[in-house]
């Protein structure tokens, strides 16, 4: 090792951490610190083998250190941008990787070394296990497989953001890329692993998997891609291996230190509202698991009573968070507290609007609980309204306040509380299973007989809306579809036009459809 000695290549790289992850110069040979003493150098192993190939290993396990050598400075780069944003975990602790001092290992004369060779050796050549096991699940890796799986998440009744898929699919090996995206009404993502054997794992354990009681299941398949292409680095996709890509026109930029998956609350604690989602399998804090070692996906083995009845992989839920959004670039000569409150009632009863008397393009919107604000910041996020992109945060506010008496506000601040027109009241109302994203095609409901197609379609068109199909239920002609332009023309008119009075004491319900005409 550069004519030095294990202890002092050591102490040379202890010295130059001093608490700082990456404090050298990119370099093939990377320095992992507080390795258990009982770990194997395999374990170590798997957390370079799915960058590149691992060409060296010294075992320091009197110091809980360890150096990996690797095939090129490329795949070390790619490595330690990994690591940088997802703490790597060897047996449940967490390990920490920096470039080291040292350009590459010498350690041919070192004693002890054969078993880290020989380790190096039969990782590379398959023969540790756990690839001799995908023979024995539902259906053997096949050749050429590819590292890429498209993911379905049905019956979206909580929100499923990139970042919990992240923690649930990184169990099954390193996770390089995500892209999320709505796709057929139905929220999809591409995940790309570095190894197709992880893919081929994940999906055999996880596919039709709940990851919430009874709710949000995965339907995975691998995808005809090879890999994935990111741009852009926010809510929506991710390359964690490019720390360095932009976010994108008007999103908001990604806090690194937000982004490490150890991070309080993005999975630890339910939702406030959301009783009784006892987790069924339990999942440590987010890390890589060992994807080529036996035994690797102990804290995820499913077993066979949870796959059978469709258990959910766990409680996973955002934080705890406050059921106050803010509602930011709304278009201030178009929106008010009655719109918001139709909008956002989609998601959950609204308790208070408040249009903010300074700052009229921004509004804050208590919801009924964190659940709701979450669904609802989920599926109205980045969608347009009356021409601008409207922006949807958790507030910092635990509550609304409703102006003073006396206190001028212009209509601005409203309670909704005691509306009639809230969609989920009722413990047990079929409107949870009939929540989804905003689109096009609007479902329609409470009909009174009398109303023709024609009546309903005059009523859309004669608000400035264009129509562009329609069809009546055929065994209940109580509900219909009607399909407009835009999805923002979409928008508007269910603001404009749900609760709308058809006569016979018959109020036209409107909400987004998952079904196309």
């Amino acid at each position: 090792m550069s004519n030095s000695t294990p202890s002092a290549a050591n102490g040379n790289d202890s010295r130059t951490f001093k608490g700082v992850r990456s404090p050298c110069v990119p370099s093939r040979v990377l320095h992992v610190r507080k390795v258990p003493i009982e770990v194997s150098e395999a374990e170590v192993i798997s957390l370079g083998v799915p960058f590149g190939k691992v060409t060296n290993l010294l075992m320091l396990k009197g110091k809980n250190q360890a150096f990996i050598e690797m095939a090129s400075e490329e795949a070390a780069i790619t490595m330690v941008n990994y690591y940088t944003t997802a703490t790597p975990h060897v047996r449940n602790q967490p390990v920490y990787i920096q470039y080291s001092n040292h350009r590459e290992l010498k350690t041919d004369n070192l004693p002890n070394q054969g078993a880290a060779l020989q380790a190096v050796n039969a990782m590379h050549s398959g023969n540790m296990g756990l690839s001799g096991s995908a023979s024995s699940s539902e259906g053997a890796l096949m050749p050429g497989q590819s590292p890429v799986l498209r993911i379905i998440v049905e019956n979206l009744f909580y929100p499923v953001s990139l970042e919990v898929l992240h923690q649930i699919f990184s169990k099954f090996g390193t996770v390089l890329k995500i892209i999320t995206f709505t796709k057929n009404n139905q929220f999809q993502a591409l995940l790309q692993y570095a190894d197709p054997l992880n893919a081929h794992h994940a999906k055999v354990t996880l596919d039709g998997q709940n990851i919430y009681n009874a709710c949000c299941t995965l339907r995975v398949e691998f995808s005809k891609l090879a890999s994935l292409n990111v741009k852009y680095n926010n809510d929506k996709s991710r390359d964690f291996t490019r720390l360095d890509l932009p976010s994108g026109d008007g999103q908001p930029a990604l806090d690194h230190g937000v982004t490490a998956f150890g991070a309080p609350g993005i999975i630890s604690s339910p939702y406030a509202g959301a009783a009784g989602f006892a987790p069924a399998i339990s999942f440590p804090q987010a890390g890589l698991s060992m994807p080529t070692m036996p035994g690797a996906l102990g804290p995820l083995a499913i077993p066979s009573s949870a796959v059978a009845g469709r258990m959910p992989i766990h409680s996973m839920a955002p934080a705890a968070l406050h059921s106050v959004l803010l509602v930011s670039n709304l278009n201030p000569d178009s929106i008010s507290p009655h719109g918001l409150f139709i909008l956002f009632g989609v998601y959950g009863d609204v308790h208070r609007v408040k249009i903010l008397f300074n700052k009229k393009e921004n509004a804050l919107i208590q919801m009924a609980d964190a659940t709701q604000a979450q669904l609802a910041m989920s599926h109205l996020n980045g969608q347009r309204l009356y021409g601008k992109v409207m922006r949807v945060t958790i507030s910092k506010h635990q509550a609304v306040q409703l102006p003073r008496e006396g206190q001028e506000d212009q209509g601005l601040t409203k309670d909704f509380s005691g509306s009639p027109l809230h969609r989920f009241k009722k413990p047990g109302s079929k409107n949870f299973q009939n929540i989804f994203p905003p689109s096009a095609t609007l479902h329609l409901s409470n009909i009174p007989p009398s109303i023709t197609d024609d009546i309903l379609k005059d009523l859309f068109a004669g608000s400035g809306y264009s129509v562009k199909a329609f069809k009546f239920f055929q065994k209940d002609r109580k509900m219909a579809l009607i399909q407009l332009g835009s999805v923002e023309e979409a928008i508007q008119a269910l603001i404009e036009l749900h609760n709308h009075d058809l006569g016979e004491n018959h109020h036209l319900r409107v909400s987004f459809s998952k079904s196309t005409i």
